[in-house]
């Protein structure tokens, strides 16, 4: 094939596109020869630079690589004032350059591949630095040279640096042209050539280019330590297995592996395939319903089995129950798991962990195992102390990620988890930038985005109708919620980048402030007339609105006694005044008990509704919910998606699924017009953030003209033009 042959952009973002799988390696497998000058010299920049070229070296092509030498203010000034010989500094820089920090498979495979072509002379690496007389610098040019037997070309350039850094986490762009482009692409094609030559010839006016043999001949010593693998980019990039071609868990297997009757969806295996293409780092996300926990431990077979079982796994789920319900999914996946938390059925569990890390050290046959725990026991310093003994390679899975932007958990991410995987409907925090830019840092690019707008489209999740039902505070619940908003107005404070924040009391308060609108009484009178139609249909949930936090050193949520009082009292209209078969769902009920009544409710006539709180957010499936009345009250977004994403589970005969959404706001509409202007600025945050609700809800309805109606009587009595929050609203 042609270079003509492989369909191009004009430019490549690295943050929205893959650009190894959809630039290098197409255009590489077909080219001849490969030019590229990038940033400093390191094993990091090496392991960047050598995806795609597998096929290519193995066909005979040539590769030219030119880097910069990373000096120490040091360096350059004993340079300066002629202390040693320049290019011992230089020398010494460059081999300092070559690290031990890369003990992951693929790396060392890359390594040991880019030694081996040095040593055929397939690769050659030259070192440039710029000086002129204002003294040495460093050269940062960055572009790239691809050419096939026809002389056909692509040139390259950009921000993008070959470093993992670069590549998973900066937002990076290449320009891309060619030389059957148009005037202008030819051009740049000639221009990038000509540059490139005169470089690697060392004819580029200040700019200086060496060879250090030394270097190289300890690059060969340091990382070539076998013959090279050249399929290691379709290996590392198709998601296909490196040893094993069963996809059974064989009786001889010890780690994970994927059962016989499990056969993925394409977007699951382009996720895990990806995953691995990062080095085993990433992030899955996927909307609630469209198989995460599948896609993670398809993900925990594939290192498990390219690793030949050397691996200590762990899973950290947010509550007991999700544990459990991964525990369900986990053993099918040939994985006996230890399972750790306060209450768990394995009493042992901290004597089997120890055991585990012990054995893993002596025993052959004990080198993989695996460890599931709640974000509160994996926080102890107890299981903390035990994975610092572990000596094999961890791999870390995380659902709802989330939550480990909090400094609690934030804390234990750390270098000692080699490979690391993400998995969440809404990674990114709700007011908390910086505890989002920690998650990325540390797990690395989305390997996936799946939003449940795809779900729907590809039937993964079912339909809905959306009905938001308005309620407002009743005159004591107004005159507090105001005396609230009051207090608060003299609790806002400016955080370093000029935006308005409260203070700790103003967050004591707006908490206060939000059991208020959670636990609004007309929620209640609302629901008697919504539910009237339903009393005889089963697969009912009402949820009700949580008026508490949860601990985030507790690994099960509590309910208090302003929860109490909703969740008995949407009972009783239910149960006592409708004579409906209901049963209430709650932190108050064992994981034995709720399985009971999760088996019951699925179970036509058996049970028609449940009363739940906090469920949708904890992650529990109930799948057989058809019709959905939802009293809690949240302005966070990461809480409202994941509990539509619940309700919308495929289930037999559930043809679509319909929500009732009690939208809370402070007044009438009708008497918005006659209030201060004061009084309007502090019913507006919610008021906006209850028409983002209603927004995000109702544009992917089968009916979004009820949601779009009651938005524009919201914003045209409040006379919001805009959805941005104004400057001081809180």
């Amino acid at each position: 094939m042609s270079l003509k042959d492989v369909e191009l952009k004009k430019e490549y973002r690295s943050l929205l596109d893959n650009v190894v799988q959809d630039f290098y390696i197409p255009l590489l497998k077909d080219a001849t020869l490969y030019q590229r000058a990038v940033g400093f010299f390191s094993s990091s920049s090496l392991v960047e630079i050598s995806k795609g070229i597998a096929a290519m070296a193995e066909a005979g092509g040539k590769i030219q690589i030119v880097a910069s030498p990373y000096l120490s203010d040091e360096d350059v000034e004993a340079i300066k004032k002629g202390y040693s010989d320049r290019d011992k500094i230089i020398e010494g820089a460059l081999l300092s350059s070559l690290s031990d920090e890369h003990v992951d498979y693929y790396s060392m495979e890359r390594l040991n591949l880019l030694a081996n072509l040095i040593a055929d002379g397939v690769l050659d690496i030259r070192i440039a630095y710029t000086e002129d007389s204002k003294g040495i610098g460093m050269y940062h040019e960055k572009m790239g040279l691809i050419t096939d037997t026809d002389g056909n070309r692509v040139a390259f350039s950009g921000s993008m640096n070959e470093s993992a850094t670069a590549m998973l986490v900066n937002y990076e762009t290449i320009d891309v042209f060619r030389s059957w482009g148009d005037e202008s692409e030819q051009e740049r094609v000639t221009l990038k050539q000509n540059a490139f030559y005169s470089i690697w010839n060392d004819t580029e006016p200040n700019i200086h280019v060496l060879e250090f043999p030394k270097v190289t001949e300890a690059l060969i010593e340091k990382y070539r330590k076998k013959s090279p693998n050249f399929g290691l980019d379709r290996q590392q990039y198709s998601g296909s297995k490196r040893r094993h071609t069963g996809r059974t868990a064989s009786v001889h297997s010890i780690g994970a592996r994927v059962p016989e009757e499990i056969e993925f969806h394409a977007y699951q295996k382009e996720a895990i395939a990806s995953w691995v293409g990062e080095n085993y780092r990433g992030i899955f996300d996927m909307a609630t319903g469209t198989g995460k926990t599948f896609t993670g431990l398809g993900s925990i077979a594939k290192i498990s089995e390219d690793l030949d079982d050397e691996l200590a796994v762990i899973i950290v789920c947010p509550y007991q129950h999700l544990v459990e319900q991964w525990v369900e999914d986990i053993v099918k996946f040939n994985m006996k798991p230890i399972i750790g938390y306060s209450a768990s059925a394995q009493k042992d569990w901290k004597k089997r962990l120890s055991n585990a890390i012990r054995d893993q050290k002596i025993r052959r046959d004990k080198r993989f195992f695996c460890f599931v725990t709640t974000n509160a026991t994996f926080a102890s310093d107890y299981v903390q102390e035990q994975i610092s003994k572990i000596k094999m390679p961890i791999l870390l899975v995380v659902d709802e990620a989330h939550n480990f932007g909090a400094p609690t958990y934030a804390e234990c991410l750390d270098e000692r988890f080699t490979y690391r995987l993400a998995l969440s409907a809404t990674l990114e925090r709700h007011h908390d930038d910086e505890g989002t830019s920690l998650l990325y840092s540390f797990f690395g690019k989305k390997c996936i985005e799946y939003p449940l707008s795809r779900a729907i489209d590809e039937d993964k999740l079912t339909r809905y109708k959306y009905f938001p039902i308005v309620v407002y505070l009743n005159n004591d619940e107004l005159s507090r919620y105001e005396q609230l908003s009051y207090e608060m107005s003299r609790c806002l404070i400016k955080d370093k980048k000029g935006n308005y924040k409260l203070n700790k009391r103003g967050e004591i308060l707006a908490l206060q402030r939000a059991r208020i609108v959670a636990g609004a009484s007309e929620k209640l009178v609302s629901l008697r007339e919504q539910i009237l139609p339903y009393v005889h249909e089963n697969n009912l949930l009402v949820y009700c609105g949580a008026t508490n936090v949860l601990d985030e050193k507790a690994d099960r949520s509590s309910t208090d006694d302003g929860d109490v009082r909703q969740i008995e009292a949407v009972t009783n209209i239910l149960g006592n005044e409708f004579g409906m078969s209901v049963s209430k769902f709650t932190a108050d009920e064992d994981m034995e008990t709720r399985a009971l009544i999760v088996d019951q409710y699925q179970k036509k006539g058996k049970l028609q509704a449940i009363v739940a709180i906090k469920c949708l957010d904890e992650g529990v499936n109930i799948p057989g919910i058809r019709t959905a009345f939802i009293l809690a009250s949240t302005t966070n977004p990461k809480e409202y998606i994941q509990r539509r994403g619940r309700v919308l589970r495929k289930a037999p005969e559930k043809e679509f699924a319909e929500i009732y959404d009690f939208i809370t706001l402070p007044r009438p509409l009708d008497t918005v017009s006659s209030m201060t202007e004061d009084q309007v600025k502090r019913d507006m945050s919610l008021v906006r953030n209850e028409i983002a609700r209603i927004k995000e809800f109702g544009r992917l309805s089968m009916n979004p003209m009820d949601a779009e109606s009651l938005i524009w009587e919201i914003q045209d009595a409040y006379h919001i033009t805009d959805d941005e929050p104004g400057e001081g609203e809180f």
